[in-house]
């Protein structure tokens, strides 16, 4: 006997369905399963095999052949066990006449009967309902995840055994109540906090201004002066996560497998601090078929790589595209995928290799042979994609023991909103959100000077040489600023400001 169940396949963040096609026949006992199946997919077949018997389900021996249609598309992970053993039982009439039109399953299959969870849940469920689906069957771990997507039937199952019986209408499994998560934001408590951190007025500032417009930022200091410690205190005063921002948040960390099981939506952005020795590979994105990368999963958030001049040339070099398209395409033999990349990259670094050169403290004890050298491992189209830079002097002592009231990072906070808040409304009918994605064409538009604006600039690009790209990193930091102060427009004061934060 034939059956046919449909499942889902994710190709990057975009879906595709699957159809099952089971075939049943007499003859000697085999069980093979065709249409480009990975090791995962051809392992099932004795995971399917014990969770059937172990759901007290005598399965006679047959020749069973699946077949996972369209087969020109790879098919991997665990997700294909339960659609398989669905139609297994279908075509053997152990599930007898089931309503399964417009529906789809997904789940990993344990040797007892246990439904395990599986990634990309919420991708999956996304891309159904964009398909027309209306009942997705999903593991009782993924309900959470599974139930922000709305306007779509999930039926949490943990057996194989429990959804037998729900499909042959012997006991119901009730479904799932939709998500009301609907907020992205959730209070913060026991975080560091901006109020812990005396002086360095300066870099706040700088950092208050990456916040708001997302722009790219670089600490360089000696040690021990607060570049880690500042830097470790920005996902406090970044801006809340709108409802879109934190499904499609949710959606690369589901697809990465980092998702916990009793998290829903993500309400914070992303915070990502890889270890010096990671690989390009690893930073980008890799692998037979292409996962999410470190700039992937910072999207909509933080890249934070401290002690840049540690990291290998060849990674840091291959942030150069993804920082300017906000998207990055991996290319493998088995498939080419494009993930988003919309993050905001803080760095910080020492000036010289014993991290003295220029300071009060300490003497520096580099020749400038070995300045140079260390300074070149980050390339200047690297650090013309950098908007903000800034120095991290050390804190007197006199700050130190000073007891007058410091800012709150709830404070700063609130201004950093406020100005997102206006960049959402002034690019509303723009493909962008803030002012970090200024195309030129929306500079000429959004980004007008007054005469004294104009010739400031002018003085700036001849005295500092700035590229092209500078220039146009110059006008979005200082439309950043006039946000921050709620001003209509650009003024010589902002675009003052704007220039100071270019010290390399």
């Amino acid at each position: 006997m034939l059956s046919i169940v449909q499942t889902i396949s994710l190709i990057g963040l975009s879906g595709k369905l699957i159809e099952v096609q089971t075939d049943i026949n007499g003859g000697l006992p085999s069980f093979e399963i065709v249409g480009l199946p990975d090791t995962t997919v051809k392992e099932s077949k004795e995971r399917i095999k014990s969770a059937i018997k172990n759901s007290n389900i005598d399965l006679k021996s047959k020749k069973i052949l699946i077949n996972l249609a369209p087969a020109n598309t790879k098919k991997e992970g665990s997700n294909y066990d339960l659609p398989i053993a669905i139609g297994i039982l279908i075509a053997t009439e152990i599930i007898k006449n089931p309503k399964i039109e417009n529906t789809i399953f997904i789940g990993e299959l344990a040797l007892n009967g246990k439904i395990n969870k599986v990634k990309g849940i919420l991708p999956m469920c996304i891309e159904a309902k964009r398909l027309g689906i209306k009942t997705i069957y999903v593991p009782k771990e993924n309900e959470k995840e599974a139930t922000i997507t709305d306007q779509i039937e999930i039926i949490p199952v943990q057996t194989l055994k429990e959804l037998i019986y729900h499909l042959n209408k012997i006991k119901q499994i009730p479904k799932s109540e939709p998500s009301k998560q609907k907020t992205a934001q959730k209070p913060q408590t026991n975080n560091p906090d901006f109020s812990e951190v005396k002086g360095q007025e300066n870099v706040k500032r700088a950092l208050e201004i990456s916040a708001a417009g997302s722009h790219n930022c670089i600490l360089t200091g000696s040690p021990g002066a607060g570049k880690t410690m500042l830097a470790r205190r920005l996902p406090t005063i970044l801006p809340d996560l709108t409802f879109n921002e934190a499904l499609e948040i949710t959606k690369i960390h589901s697809i990465a497998g980092i998702l916990e099981t009793e998290t829903g939506l993500i309400t914070t952005r992303p915070f990502r601090t890889p270890h010096h020795s990671i690989s390009s590979a690893s930073m980008i994105g890799g692998g037979k078929i292409p996962k999410p990368g470190e700039i992937t999963l910072a999207h909509y958030g933080v890249l934070y790589l401290d002690e840049l001049t540690e990291f290998k040339k060849q990674t840091l070099e291959s942030l150069r595209e993804p920082l300017e398209y906000r998207q990055v395409t991996i290319s493998r033999v088995s498939a080419s995928l494009t993930y988003p990349c919309n993050f905001m990259l803080i760095a910080s670094m020492n000036p010289c290799p014993c991290g003295y050169y220029k300071s009060n403290i300490k003497k520096c004890t580099c020749t400038q042979k070995a300045i140079k050298k260390y300074r070149e491992k980050i390339s200047g189209p690297l650090l013309d994609r950098i908007d903000i830079q800034v120095e991290v002097k050390p804190v007197k002592y006199q700050k130190l023991q000073s007891t007058q009231k410091i800012e709150s990072s709830q404070e700063i906070k609130k201004r950093v909103n406020k100005a997102r808040k206006i960049q959402q409304n002034r690019y509303k009918n723009e493909t962008i959100i803030c002012n970090n994605e200024l195309t030129p064409k929306l500079i000429q538009k959004y980004c007008k000077l007054d005469k004294q604006g104009k010739e400031l600039l002018k003085k700036a690009f001849t005295k500092l040489g700035l590229t092209a790209r500078g220039y146009t990193r110059i006008l979005k930091v200082a439309r950043t600023i006039a946000d921050l102060e709620e001003k209509q427009n650009i003024e010589a004061k902002h675009i003052a400001e704007a220039i100071q934060y270019r010290i390399y």
